[in-house]
């Protein structure tokens, strides 16, 4: 597997675990708490059965790493730490006030893609920029995000005027960010999922002028007959394809479906695959961004071992398969 171009050169940008991290036993709460320093909201719980399958998982799997992992997974201070400035709504205070809370840009402009009107920014201190609320009519400023999950957005090179599928494109984050490199000639974002796909609209209105909310179709088709029903009509593709969310299970009240969801995390490389192929058929010969963020070493093989076989893709089409490592910059998904 190799990186995308615009990949390799931010691996060192991001903060190492040693770096960014409180010591580990301040990162992992007795009980299995973890702090909200938010008053008024309840504690995060983690679940002790997600917690204990991926002891035993993740050790045998990763290592001496797992130890930075668990830490980044058990404290919410280290998720979402990346701000993605809106440049439909541009404040020109903000940028000072990030700047004196230790803010600085993520990416160079040595890198071989990189628009003027991107700009990220992320520190080294653990800590969650402020989030806005959605307001009707009135755009956001930022999006809060892991910095990791804009290189496929990167590896796209998306330019004026190109035909863009988002597969997958809930909750919105790269859909918004793909808009801050270029305006897409037709940007189809496409969510199956009800709730997600409410999710998305929400996003796009909230960060979107509405000209341009206009010109972007969204949809509820299921990804995988994408391919069949919109064949070879997209310059890109992005596929952000769903991944073992363990983050999310990690924290989840209900043990039950906790449990089955550690079952069913199998299933999910084939449904990645499935829409990798669905992608395939949608693009004309052009490129593609397929991204996952799976820490299960088995599970990211198996989808790229799948993509690879593929020998009449691998001719038609210039792909960039991104799998998420397990470093500290790209768990927290």
């Amino acid at each position: 597997m190799r990186l995308p171009r615009a990949a390799a050169p931010l691996l060192p940008l991001y903060p190492r675990a040693e770096a960014a991290l409180p010591p580990r036993r301040a990162a992992v709460r007795a009980a299995g708490q973890v702090e909200s320093k938010a008053k008024g909201k309840p504690q995060k719980q983690i679940c002790q059965v997600v917690l204990d399958h991926f002891e035993k998982q993740y050790t045998a799997e990763l290592g001496d790493a797992w130890a930075s992992v668990r830490d980044v997974l058990t404290y919410p201070l280290c998720w979402q730490y990346a701000v993605l400035l809106n440049k439909f709504s541009q404040s020109s205070e903000l940028e000072g006030t990030m700047a004196v809370k230790g803010y600085y840009p993520a990416f160079h402009g040595s890198l071989p893609y990189l628009p003027s009107s991107f700009k990220c920014y992320i520190r080294r201190t653990p800590g969650r920029f402020p989030a806005q609320k959605h307001q009707a009519g009135k755009l956001k400023e930022y999006y809060l995000l892991n910095a990791a999950s804009l290189l496929p957005v990167l590896a796209l090179e998306v330019k004026d005027g190109e035909d863009v599928l988002d597969l997958c494109a809930a909750p919105g984050g790269k859909s918004v960010a793909i808009l801050q490199c270029a305006c897409p000639g037709q940007f189809h974002c496409n969510e199956y999922d009800d709730l997600r796909s409410r999710w998305l609209k929400q996003t796009i209105e909230s960060f979107i002028p509405e000209p341009l909310v206009n010109l972007i179709m969204v949809s509820k088709l299921d990804g995988r007959q994408i391919g069949d029903l919109k064949p070879e009509l997209y310059d890109k593709v992005l596929v952000d394809a769903p991944c073992s969310n363990d983050r999310s299970w990690l924290f989840s009240s209900d043990i039950q479906q906790a449990t089955l969801r550690l079952i069913q995390r199998k299933e999910l490389s084939s449904l990645q695959f499935e829409l990798l192929r669905a992608d395939v058929r949608s693009r004309k010969q052009g490129i593609s961004a397929q991204f996952s963020c799976w820490l299960v070493k088995w599970a990211a093989a198996a989808t790229a071992g799948q993509l690879q076989r593929r020998k009449a893709a691998r001719e038609t089409v210039e792909t960039v398969l991104v799998l998420r490592s397990s470093s500290i910059a790209f768990v927290a998904c």
